[in-house]
């Protein structure tokens, strides 16, 4: 407590600005003004965010001066300056973003929507993000759907809401309908899609050559002697799976093999609906000899359930997936697949927001195809080949 050096009494005294860099005070008692030789006691630091309002009230000085001191204005003396950012550091002060954004009309904030962080393919493809975004001074905001449509769609309104500058979008399993991500519902931002995509935003585009993939590890198959190959695809909305499902029709007709339908099954990658696939192949008269899952969780299950039912792998039933995540080495025998490249994705998708950002207007929409590699693992090698990796 500061007591006035003329009355001597506290009650009375109040913050008064400052004066060649040390805090005045003014007693009201007997209308006198007054230096203190020592540094004045700061305030207790408050829950609630520290605001410009408290420090300049701990002060005794104008909001505004506060303002032009924490912004460098030279208009403010070097002394006084320091004192306001010194008792700025010691109740936290930390600025609002929401006003410096508002005041700007941009956040510097990239919106990300996943279907699964603990997912490593979309993991890896958020680090892609992050490492071109903190480049070019951007931070990013991850939201992630866990394959529920109507989570997606708040997680839309939610980053619309927070005034991201961009969105990038892997959309979940059970989106079918696309409304919430044109242009009219996401006012008009920059959008970008990774992976999962769809038609009917007219946005910019970064996928996998899906086709050439589904192709290449189809064919594979067929060269390592399998002629009934069966393909485990996901819901018939998702790009991909239309796209992968074509390349493994596409390898089977080069080679004069029948497309059967009863070796065509669409799930919803779940666990479950893959097993039920199995056992219904299994079922057949003359049951598959390999099996092309487009999800490589999916064809992990498959191996799983074919050692469970006490058949071998690749010697009963070949099984090959599309994703060469951390798992696909691992499971024994090791999984053939084909590498995604999830951190190029992550990386590029940023890029193309970042090029929509630049040109505004002009800039033109398009479609990024990224190559994928075929891993040859054990689950595959019928002829007993050795595992290598191929560009596709």
């Amino acid at each position: 407590m500061i007591k006035c050096t003329k009355c001597g009494l506290a009650d009375g005294v109040m913050r008064a600005g400052f004066i060649r860099g040390r805090q005045r005070f003014f007693c009201k008692v007997c209308d006198y003004h007054f230096t203190d030789v020592k540094t004045a006691p700061v305030p207790e630091r408050k829950r609630h965010q520290t605001t410009i309002g408290d420090v300049a009230k701990a002060l005794g000085v104008a909001s505004s001066t506060v303002s032009r001191a924490l912004n460098g204005h030279t208009d403010i003396s070097p002394t006084t300056r320091q004192a306001i950012l010194e008792v700025a550091r010691q109740l936290d002060y930390q600025p609002s973003l929401l006003a410096q954004s508002l005041k700007r009309s941009e956040t510097h904030t990239i919106g990300v929507i996943i279907p699964d962080i603990e997912r490593p393919f979309f993991a890896t493809a958020v680090s892609g993000i992050q490492q071109v975004a903190a480049e070019e001074g951007y931070r990013v905001m991850i939201c992630q759907s866990k394959e529920s449509y109507q989570t997606e769609v708040s997680n839309v309104q939610a980053l619309i809401a927070s005034r991201v500058d961009g969105l990038l979008i892997c959309h979940s399993r059970e989106t079918e309908n696309f409304d919430h991500v044109k242009q009219d519902a996401c006012r008009g931002i920059p959008i970008v899609h990774f992976d999962r995509v769809c038609d009917e935003v007219n946005s910019a585009k970064v996928i996998l050559d899906d086709w050439d993939g589904a192709f290449a590890v189809t064919e594979h198959l067929i060269q390592e002697g399998c002629r009934r190959i069966a393909i485990l695809a996901g819901p018939e909305s998702l790009l991909i799976s239309k796209n992968r499902k074509a390349g493994y029709l596409s390898a089977l007709r080069k080679h004069g093999l029948p497309v059967e339908g009863e070796y065509q099954t669409h799930i919803n990658f779940r666990t479950e609906s893959a097993v039920a696939a199995l056992d219904t192949w299994l079922a057949l008269p003359k049951p598959p000899d390999a099996i092309f899952a487009i999800n490589y969780t999916n064809a992990i299950d498959l191996i799983q359930s074919l050692k469970q039912r006490g058949l071998h792998v690749p010697e009963d039933i070949a099984v090959v997936g599309f994703g060469d995540e951390f798992m696909a080495s691992m499971i024994e025998p090791g999984l053939t697949t084909v590498n995604l490249h999830p951190y190029r994705i992550g990386q590029q998708a940023a890029r193309l927001f970042l090029e929509q950002v630049r040109q505004k207007d002009d800039f033109q929409p398009r479609t990024f195809v990224i190559s994928g590699d075929l891993v040859i693992r054990k689950s595959s090698l019928k002829g007993r080949g050795s595992e290598f990796t191929l560009s596709i």
